[in-house]
């Protein structure tokens, strides 16, 4: 549904449509529980990555595996700072456990 999203009406469209299943810490919380944290973006050969300049959202998708994945920067809690814009090398990223569920496609 998402890829398809994508195909008719652009990445900005599947952001729009992903980030209202971002709970925050709830998300946050989920996606340190099951292990869905990377040092980088994760991503393959097939994927595209988008990142909005300025927005803690990098959105992934492969049209070959026919998944999507939106993950969220998040700091490490040690070395937080008020007002960062981008994230950093350091951060960490964790794919919003309701938007995978809702996609049942998003497997990273």
């Amino acid at each position: 549904m998402v890829i398809r999203l994508i195909d008719q009406s652009g990445a900005s469209a599947a952001f729009d449509y992903l980030q209202p299943r971002d709970l925050g810490e709830a998300t946050t919380d989920a996606a340190l529980e099951n292990g869905y944290v990377y040092d980088s973006i994760p991503a393959g050969r097939t994927d595209h990555i988008i990142e909005h300049d300025g927005s803690p959202y990098a959105l992934t998708y492969s049209r070959t595996y026919r998944y999507v994945s939106l993950l969220r920067w998040h700091p490490i809690e040690s070395e937080m700072q008020p007002a960062r814009l981008a994230p950093r090398r350091d951060d960490i990223w964790a794919a919003p456990r309701s938007a995978r569920l809702a996609e049942r496609t998003v497997t990273l």
